[in-house]
């Protein structure tokens, strides 16, 4: 991929600038059609394939592609040197001509989420990108071939999508076809559909909930927020949805680490880049709360982050992982084709070169100016950002990824939702290895994973903040609970402290409470009793994490009984300060050298539900 020079004056914290973005377009969609089919409907990306199958997979990686390019060519008005649209229109043509036949270009046909669902997906894609070029690719394609293309979206609208951000596919499918003049009844249906759950889903704070449950993650900028507000913006209509993304904006911004690394948390992480989609369709909308030299600098700090470190690899092709290829950063649906869905963050080309987002002087991220706290009580997370190490912490007391049906499912661990803490530095440990920062309760040498998150509460003060819930322990490899047992937990952050306070109720006899740190290189984390915990050793994680092959997780144990309240405190790096903590059946006072206290108090254990209060200093 042949970048243009760094600009250090326009751009001194990345070095990028619009010319590397499109750039970096270019060079992904060339390497990309290298393997296209020969009509050019498919693009079948080498790599191992998805639960969805290879046809599948090919129209993937036609449709992402497809999406990079449309916004590439819409933000030069029209202008396409590299005649990409006509390749488009060629896929278009072949593979809606027999969808459904079992050949090299025909498109699968769209079904149930269930059944045959992945198509869906791509037809938002599909959609979206037919909207954005209209005037050079749709509107020039032969009436026959039109209706093919119709034809096939159509199946978005008349089949069931996953419960959660999939209804935006219909949604999106509907806007560009009443776009091009073909709106009806059933158009409608499905926009106003999708309209009534997104509002079911709103959360507040900027936050919606990925469907019924409680999922809180990047979905929220490169979907539930970007379908909406793009529609809008595209059709020159007011939206309310503008003043939900600012909000999310506030709080955000602060998801990006100081070396560009989005917050390593939740699924589909092998989208990478397209975390920062949201922050550049704000600064094209006006829908942002961030100056434009400050979205300058997180979308492109995003960006060079993963090019800088292998996400690209010796075929010019995005590789399903992280940094490079890392397979329990994947997901049972993904495809060689699924990590372009990073193509959304080029949406940010959509502002052109006199843009401010592109021609004001980059300016420090949020994390980047001071040490800072932000509470969400909302979605129940607790960020915490260190302006000296670039590190942005996420302490997680509310997103856990379980659907609603599954109620307390004991399906196993899941190291993308279920621990207490996640980082732009550090990633979960994979299935099968001790899990990092995690709090187990260990019954009959059985540990309990954590799975359902109950919050209840977050705040914040000058300088720190808190966040506090509660789970049942459920234990996958043996009886699936323990009646009674439950864990209340607060985590309590101070400039790099970390104090982790949990209250352990139901305890069978023989019980035993282990807690985990972070999931650090040797040497890059340290995790100190402070009450109740009795022993302290490391344990060995093989398979490592996203970021180091191979890591140690420092661990403190104790025996309970009934109910007890363990202390500790965590720190991601080798320095941290020196608190002092006290506990007593129903709480804690933690207090620091100079004179800060911070006190917590849980409810009886007959209380239902359970609640927690923390009191501020005075």
């Amino acid at each position: 991929m042949k970048l243009p020079g760094e600009d250090r004056t326009l751009s001194p914290h990345t070095g990028y600038t619009r010319e590397h973005w499109t750039a970096v377009a270019d060079g992904l969609l060339d390497a990309a059609w290298k393997w296209a089919t020969p009509g050019g409907a498919r693009l079948d990306l080498p790599g191992p394939p998805s639960g969805s199958g290879v046809r599948s997979d090919g129209l993937e990686g036609f449709a992402r592609t497809f999406l990079a390019a449309a916004f590439r060519v819409a933000g030069e008005e029209g202008k396409d040197p590299h005649g990409r649209l006509d390749r488009y229109a060629g896929g278009l043509d072949a593979g809606t001509r027999t969808p459904g036949r079992d050949d090299a270009e025909s498109w699968p046909v769209i079904g149930d989420h269930h059944l045959a669902g992945q198509p869906m997906v791509e037809s938002a894609s599909v959609a979206l990108g037919l909207r954005l070029t209209r005037p050079w690719l749709w509107d020039h394609l032969a009436p026959a071939v039109q209706d093919r293309i119709e034809e096939w979206l159509r199946g978005a609208l008349r089949h069931v999508p996953a419960p959660n951000n999939w209804y935006l596919f219909p949604f999106t499918v509907a806007g560009f076809l009443a776009s091009a003049g073909r709106a009806d009844a059933e158009t409608a249906r499905a926009r106003d559909r999708a309209l009534e759950l997104l509002e079911g889903w709103y959360r507040g704070d900027g936050w919606y909930a990925d469907g019924d449950g409680r999922a809180f993650d990047h979905y929220n900028g490169w979907a539930l927020h970007l379908y909406p507000v793009l529609d809008a913006h595209l059709a020159g209509a007011a939206t309310p949805f503008g003043a939900r993304l600012r909000e999310h904006l506030e709080s955000f911004g602060l998801w990006f680490g100081g070396d560009g690394a989005p917050l390593h948390f939740g699924r589909s992480l092998t989208y990478r880049f397209a975390a920062a989609s949201a922050v550049g369709l704000g600064a094209v909308t006006g829908d942002t709360p961030l100056p434009p030299g400050v979205s300058r600098r997180l979308i492109s700090g995003a960006l060079r982050y993963f090019l800088d470190r292998g996400a690209v690899d010796e075929h010019g092709l995005l590789s399903l992982g992280w940094h490079g290829p890392h397979a329990p950063t994947v997901q049972y649906y993904s495809g060689p084709g699924s990590p372009y869905w990073a193509s959304k963050a080029f949406a940010c080309l959509l502002a052109p070169p006199e843009h401010p987002l592109w021609t004001d002087v980059e300016r420090p991220a949020p994390g980047e100016t001071a040490d800072t706290v932000v509470a969400l009580p909302a979605p129940g997370l607790l960020l915490q950002a260190t302006r000296d190490d670039g590190v942005v912490r996420l302490h997680n007391h509310g997103s856990d990824g379980v659907r609603p049906h599954e109620a307390e499912s004991a399906a196993g661990d899941n190291p993308h939702y279920g621990r207490f803490a996640y980082s732009t530095r550090t990633g979960p440990t994979a299935r099968g290895n001790p899990a990092d920062n995690h709090l187990a309760v260990v019954v009959s040498g059985v540990r309990s994973v954590r799975r359902r998150i109950h919050p209840l509460g977050a705040g914040q003060g000058d300088g720190w903040g808190w966040a506090a819930s509660w789970h049942r322990p459920v234990f996958p490899d043996g009886p699936v609970a323990v009646p009674g047992l439950r864990v209340e937990s607060v985590t309590v952050v101070r400039g790099r402290d970390e104090l982790r306070v949990h209250r352990v109720l139901g305890a069978p006899p023989g019980a035993r409470a282990e807690q985990t740190g972070w999931a650090a290189a040797p040497g890059g984390s340290l995790l100190r009793p402070l009450a109740g915990w009795t022993g302290r050793d490391e344990i060995r994680a093989p398979h490592g994490t996203a970021f180091v092959p191979w890591v140690s997780l420092p661990r403190l144990t104790g025996n309970v009984h009934g109910s007890a309240v363990f202390v500790a405190l965590a720190a991601l790096g080798a320095e941290a300060g020196e608190p002092v903590a006290s506990a007593t059946g129903d709480g804690a006072e933690i207090g620091w050298p100079d004179g800060f206290v911070v006190r917590i108090r849980f409810a009886p254990p007959v209380s239902a539900p359970p609640s927690v209060t923390v009191l501020p200093p005075g």
